[in-house]
C-alpha cells in the first residue's frame, strides 16, 4: 500500500505548470525582441555559445527539481507490517449522572465536579485497561465506546454536564443496560461498571438491570455523590432551581438506593464525600479484578521513501548545475546539445 503522510506539501506541483507558462511567455517575448535587432538565423551565427535547448534544459530540470521536492516534503510511504498486539487489562464502563440534581454543591465544588475528579484520577492509573463513558439522565447515551485512549476519555469526562442529555431525569436502568451492552464478549476478563449517581428520583428497573449484568460478568460499583442534607441545585446563570410554587428546589442524596444497585450488581458502594477515601477504595477493588488478555489488534507501519526520492533529486541538481547555458569549449567535440 501506497501513501503520502503529508500530502498537503503535493500542492506546490501547481507551481510548475504556473512557472511553465511564465517561462514560455518570457521566452517568446525575448524572441519578439531579438526579431527587433535583424534575422534570427543572422543573430545565431553572432552569438555561436548560445544554447537555447540548454537554457529549456536546465529549466526542465528545476521544475522536475520542484517536483521532488514537493514529493520529498510529502513523505512518500509503501508497504505494511502487521503484527499482533496483545493487551492485558480489565474493561471499565463509567456512567456519569449528569441531571440536574448533580450540580448541587453539597459536595465541593459540585457533586459532578468531585466525580469527575475522582474518576480523572482513576484514568491516570489505568495501563492497559480498556475504559467506555456513558452519560445518563432521563435517557441514556454513549459518548466513548471501550477503549485505551485514555487522552479521549478524560476529554469527555471533563466536558460532561447536564445539556450532555436533553431528557432530565435519573433513569439508572437505561444507563447499567447500555453499559453491559457495550462490553466485550471475551471470558476471564474482569468488567466493572462505576455507576456515579445521586440517585435521586430513580426511576424503575435498575436493581433488575443490575442483577442482568451481574449474570453478565459485569461487577457494579456506585459511588453516591451528595449528602443526606442535601442542599439547592445551583443553575448556570448562579441562581438556584426554583418550582412552580416560586420555592427552591432541595435535593437530597438517596443513599438506600445506591446501596441497592450496587448489592445487585455484585459490587461496592461508595460514598463521595469531601475526602479521597471514596478513591481509594474504588482503585483498590480495581485492582483485585481479574486481568487477561482483553484485546488483540493489528497495526500497520508504513516505510518511509522519501531518501530514495531525496537521492534522485540530489542527481538532478547537480546535473542543472553542470549544464551551462552557454557551449563548453572544453566538451566542444561532444554533441550532447546544438
Amino acid at each position: 500500500m501506497f501513501r503520502f503522510a503529508s500530502p498537503i506539501y503535493l500542492y506546490l506541483l501547481i507551481l510548475i505548470p504556473v512557472f511553465t507558462a511564465v517561462y514560455v511567455f518570457l521566452q517568446i517575448r525575448a524572441k519578439q525582441q531579438l526579431k527587433k535587432f535583424g534575422d534570427p538565423e543572422l543573430l545565431k551565427h553572432l552569438m555561436p555559445d548560445v544554447s537555447a535547448l540548454r537554457r529549456n534544459i536546465k529549466f526542465a530540470l528545476m521544475m522536475l527539481a520542484l517536483g521532488l521536492i514537493a514529493i520529498v516534503l510529502a513523505r512518500p510511504q509503501y508497504g505494511t507490517r502487521n503484527e499482533e498486539v496483545k493487551r492485558s487489562g480489565i474493561e471499565v464502563a463509567i456512567a456519569v449522572d449528569v441531571s440536574n440534581s448533580m450540580l448541587c454543591k453539597d459536595v465541593s465544588p459540585s457533586r459532578l465536579d468531585k466525580s469527575k475528579m475522582i474518576v480523572s484520577k482513576l484514568v491516570e492509573q489505568f495501563d492497559e485497561d480498556k475504559v467506555g463513558l456513558i452519560a445518563f439522565a432521563g435517557s441514556a447515551i454513549t459518548l466513548l465506546p471501550l477503549t485505551s485512549d485514555y487522552v479521549s476519555a478524560k476529554m469527555f469526562l471533563d466536558q460532561l454536564n447536564p445539556s450532555t442529555v436533553a431528557m432530565q431525569g435519573t433513569n439508572v436502568a437505561e444507563a447499567i443496560t447500555r453499559a453491559t451492552a457495550g462490553f466485550s464478549r471475551r471470558t476471564n476478563v474482569g468488567r466493572a461498571l462505576i455507576l456515579i449517581t445521586d440517585a435521586e428520583d430513580n426511576e424503575e428497573g435498575a436493581l433488575e438491570a443490575a442483577s442482568a449484568a451481574k449474570k453478565a460478568g459485569v461487577q457494579i460499583f456506585v459511588l453516591s455523590v451528595g449528602t443526606e442534607q442535601g442542599g439547592p441545585i445551583v443553575m448556570s446563570d448562579g441562581s438556584f432551581k426554583k418550582d412552580l410554587a416560586g420555592n427552591v428546589v432541595t435535593t437530597k442524596l438517596n443513599e438506600q438506593i445506591g446501596k441497592s444497585i450496587a448489592q445487585a450488581g455484585g459490587g461496592l458502594y461508595i460514598h463521595v464525600d469531601q475526602t479521597d477515601m471514596a478513591q481509594s477504595l474504588l482503585e483498590k477493588e480495581i485492582e483485585k479484578m481479574q486481568k487477561e488478555d482483553i484485546s488483540m489488534s493489528m497495526y500497520s507501519e508504513y516505510d518511509e521513501q522519501f531518501v530514495a526520492v531525496a537521492l534522485l533529486l540530489f542527481v538532478v541538481l547537480i546535473a542543472e548545475i553542470c549544464i551551462m547555458e552557454r557551449k563548453n569549449h572544453l566538451f566542444k567535440n561532444i554533441k550532447l546539445f546544438k
